[in-house]
């Protein structure tokens, strides 16, 4: 069955807004065009002036975002909470939508995927694209499908962010929701010993295992398809969930299980609207000591109490 592409047209300066919301509605991840700032952009990433042609023509007053819904989800659904959420910002909004296969999906908005710099430390990298400079940067080369995580979202980037921080070397990770598998990967590329990512999705763990190869890493990876309760034994040193809030709520019953007296779990993929309710879910023996915030989005970083 073909995916369903839904495209969003707003004008420039409403783009964030408008991708908080899009992100709402998939669990992978939106891709958005925007030429409103692209002489800087292809400056800051190529270093380089010469521009084509046909990039100096696109609109540069309006973004567009693209979501792209797979057959079993309701795109209907989807435009009708969009276009709902836009009229209650104010946000001027065009919405169409056209069924594609996966593979014509996935050709579309790689168009978009840029090398982006995470954190102080890291440079994702897809792996179609050879503009890049890594500048001292840890590469991570990434094809993540239509998994989530591309580290274009905000809740990916805290989560890396956080990440960089506090994985050490020698560090076991456990990488709770792994989509692509972006964060299990940067931990072992940031010094991890070994790394597991588990996942609902069947897709997402296949993906997350591409990419552990990509970086050359496959042999400290491991991925698996089912939930914490069911399929994670054992104790991690670092532990990361970026997910959406009413998940890591349900994650909060068993985490502590699979956490020593110094454990770092880190969670990301929060709206500002549920900080409490996470708060208020999170076992009595956890303390959040670091807090990071991006365009309403929030990663939490917590620990046992000392």
């Amino acid at each position: 069955m073909d995916w369903t592409e839904i495209t969003v047209t707003v004008p420039a300066g409403d783009i964030e807004t408008a991708g908080n919301i899009a992100q709402m509605t998939v669990p992978y991840g939106i891709y958005i065009e925007d030429y409103s700032s692209l002489e800087q952009e292809v400056q800051e990433i190529a270093n380089i002036d010469l521009i084509d042609e046909e990039l100096l023509k696109k609109d540069r007053t309006h973004g567009i975002i693209h979501i792209y819904i797979s057959p079993e989800e309701n795109p209907a659904e989807a435009v009708s909470f969009i276009r709902e959420r836009l009229n209650a910002e104010g946000i001027e909004n065009e919405i169409g939508s056209e069924s594609c296969d996966v593979e014509s999906c996935l050709v579309s908005w790689r168009k978009y995927f840029k090398p982006i710099e995470v954190g102080e430390k890291i440079l994702i990298r897809p792996v179609w694209r050879e503009d890049y400079q890594a500048n001292g940067r840890i590469v991570l080369n990434l094809e993540p499908g239509l998994a989530f995580g591309t580290g274009t979202h905000e809740t990916t980037r805290l989560c890396l962010a956080a990440l960089e921080k506090h994985v050490e070397s020698g560090s076991k990770m456990l990488d709770v929701g792994c989509g692509s598998g972006i964060l299990a990967v940067a931990g072992l590329l940031l010094g991890a010993e070994s790394a597991l990512g588990i996942d609902i999705d069947e897709l997402a763990v296949k993906a997350s295992v591409e990419n552990a190869k990509l970086n050359a890493v496959e042999n400290r990876y491991t991925g698996i398809r089912g939930d914490l309760a069911d399929k994670v034994e054992g104790v991690y040193d670092v532990i990361t969930a970026n997910i959406v809030a009413d998940a890591i709520i349900m994650l909060s019953a068993d985490i502590e299980k699979h956490m020593n007296e110094k454990s770092i779990y880190i969670m990301s993929g929060i709206i500002d609207t549920r900080l409490q309710d996470v708060l208020d879910a999170l076992p009595e023996s956890l303390e959040v000591f670091e807090q990071y915030e991006e365009k309403g989005w929030l990663c939490l970083v917590a620990r046992k109490k000392g």
